[in-house]
C-alpha cells in the first residue's frame, strides 16, 4: 500500500477500517475537551466500556447473596478463573488445560521458578537478555541467591553488537550452545519493553531445549500483541500481565502456560495451596494435595473475582475479533506510523531514530536525537499520551483495538510542531 501523510487519507483508512466500530466501546481520556492520542496500551491499555457491567455483577451478587454467591451467583465465584481459560489459550497458542489466571506477573514468575529452575551443582545458568526489565532482573538474581549461586556467574545476559539496538537470534543461539550442558534455564522477554522487538521464539527455545533446559518466556508485552504459539513451540512455561495490551485494569490478574507434559503429576515440585488441589474433593479438607488436571495446579489461593471481572470483560472483545484480525490492523497502524514519521523527520531534518527493529509488535521505539524532555511534556500537553525512557526514547503504541490511522496523522503534525518550536 502506498501512504500518504494527509489527514484525508488517514480518515480513508478509518473508513476501511473492520475494527473501527471497537474504538467507540473504550473510555478516552481528554485534553482540553479532545480524547487524547493514546500511546501507552504498552504499559495501560484503556478502560473497555463494558467492563463497568462485569464488575457490577459481583457487586451486586456480593450484595444480595453473600458468601453464598461461591456457587449461586450466575457467574459462581469458585469456578470464575476457569471461565478465562479458553479464550487466552487462543490468545496465546495453548490448549485450555495449559493457561490458568492468578497473582500478579512477577509472583507467577517466582511460583514458576520453583517448578522450573531446579539447578544442580554442573547445570544451574540461566540466561536472559540484557537489561531486562528490572523485575525480572531482580526476580532472577534473587532465585539464583536463594538456591547458593552467585548472579555474576549464574546469569548470562545476551548483549546486542556494538552500534546495534536489536539482539540477534544467531547471538542468542550462540550463547546457548556456548554455555552448552551448564544451562538449566532460558527465561526472556518475548517482546523487549524498551525497543519493542519481538525474539524468535520458536527458534530460541529449540535450541535451548536441545541443550536439556528449560524455556520459559515473560509475555508482558506479548500477550495480546503478537502471535503466540506456546504449546506447538514447546515452552515449558511463560506468565503474562493483564493490564497492558489485553486492558483488564491497572496491575490486574497475571495469567500463566504451563505446557501440558507437565500436568496431573505429582512429583513436579510448586509452591502448593487449596485453590490448587481438586474441585471434587476441595472442600472435603483432606489433608493429601491431590492437583488439579491443568495448569490450575499451581493456584495457591481462590481467585480475585473482582480483579478478573475486567479481564473477562476484555477477553470477551478478543473472542469477539480474533488475535488475526487484531495483528493484520496492527501490521497496518504501526507501518503507517513509521511512515509518518519518516515524513517528519525528512521535514525537521533527522532529528529522530527509530530503535525497534522489522520483528515487532505495536510498539515503536523512537529516540530524539538533539530533543530534551521538554519535547515529551509538549506532547502531553497537546493531548499525546506516551511515555518517556532514559536518555531520550519515546516509545509509540498503538494498539489496535481503539486507535485510529488519524491518531497518526494527528500525532506527526504535533510532533512537528513540538520540534520545530525549539524548546529547552
Amino acid at each position: 500500500m502506498e501512504f500518504e501523510n494527509s489527514l484525508n487519507f488517514a480518515q480513508q483508512l478509518d473508513a476501511k477500517d473492520p475494527l473501527r466500530k471497537y474504538r467507540e466501546q473504550f473510555h478516552f481520556p481528554k485534553v482540553n475537551d479532545k480524547d487524547v492520542i493514546y500511546f501507552t496500551g504498552n504499559s495501560l491499555g484503556l478502560q473497555p466500556k463494558r467492563t463497568q457491567q462485569f464488575v457490577n455483577d459481583i457487586m451486586t451478587d456480593w450484595k444480595n447473596l453473600a458468601v453464598e454467591g461461591h456457587f449461586h451467583a450466575e457467574k459462581s465465584w469458585w469456578d470464575y478463573h476457569e471461565r478465562l481459560a479458553a479464550p487466552l489459550a487462543k490468545v496465546v497458542g495453548a490448549k485450555p488445560q495449559e493457561v490458568s489466571v492468578m497473582n500478579t506477573l512477577t509472583v507467577n514468575l517466582h511460583m514458576l521458578m520453583v517448578s522450573f529452575y531446579r539447578p544442580t551443582k554442573t547445570r544451574y545458568k540461566i540466561i536472559c537478555e540484557e537489561k531486562a526489565f528490572p523485575s525480572d532482573q531482580y526476580m532472577l538474581n534473587s532465585q539464583v541467591k536463594f538456591h547458593g549461586f552467585d548472579p555474576d556467574e549464574a546469569i548470562v545476559e545476551v548483549k546486542k553488537r556494538e552500534g546495534e539496538n536489536f539482539w540477534r537470534t544467531e547471538d542468542i543461539i550462540a550463547t546457548i550452545n556456548e554455555v552448552g550442558d551448564e544451562l538449566a534455564l532460558l527465561l526472556i522477554g518475548g517482546v523487549n519493553y524498551y525497543n519493542g522487538q519481538v525474539f524468535n521464539m520458536k527458534e530460541i527455545t529449540k535450541a535451548a531445549k536441545d541443550q536439556g533446559a528449560y524455556v520459559g518466556w515473560d509475555l508482558a508485552h506479548g500477550a495480546g500483541n503478537v502471535a503466540l504459539e506456546l504449546h506447538d513451540w514447546g515452552v515449558d512455561f511463560a506468565a503474562w500481565c493483564s493490564y497492558k495490551y489485553m486492558n483488564s485494569g491497572p496491575g490486574n490478574a497475571s495469567g500463566i502456560f504451563v505446557h501440558e507434559q507437565y500436568l496431573n503429576t505429582t512429583d513436579i515440585p510448586r509452591f502448593e495451596g487449596w485453590w490448587g488441589t481438586k474441585k471434587e474433593t476441595r472442600f472435603l479438607m483432606k489433608p493429601e494435595f491431590e492437583p488439579m488436571a491443568n495448569a490450575d495446579a499451581w493456584q495457591v489461593s481462590n481467585p480475585p473475582v473482582l480483579a478478573l471481572a475486567p479481564y473477562l470483560a476484555s477477553l470477551e472483545m478478543f473472542e469477539e475479533v480474533g488475535m488475526k484480525a487484531l495483528i493484520e490492523k496492527r501490521n497496518c497502524i504501526v507501518a503507517y506510523l513509521e511512515f509518518v514519521l519518516g515524513e517528519i523527520d525528512k521535514e525537521v531534518e533527522g532529528t529522530f531514530e527509530i530503535l525497534t527493529p522489522k520483528d515487532r509488535g505495536c510498539q515503536l521505539s523512537v529516540f530524539l536525537h538533539g530533543q530534551g524532555k521538554a519535547l515529551f511534556h509538549y506532547l502531553m500537553d497537546q493531548g499525546v499520551v506516551t511515555d518517556w525512557r532514559e536518555p531520550n526514547v519515546i516509545r509509540l503504541a498503538p494498539a489496535p483495538f481503539y486507535c485510529s490511522y488519524e491518531d497518526m496523522f494527528r500525532f506527526g503534525q504535533i510532533l512537528k510542531d513540538g520540534i520545530t518550536k525549539n524548546l529547552p
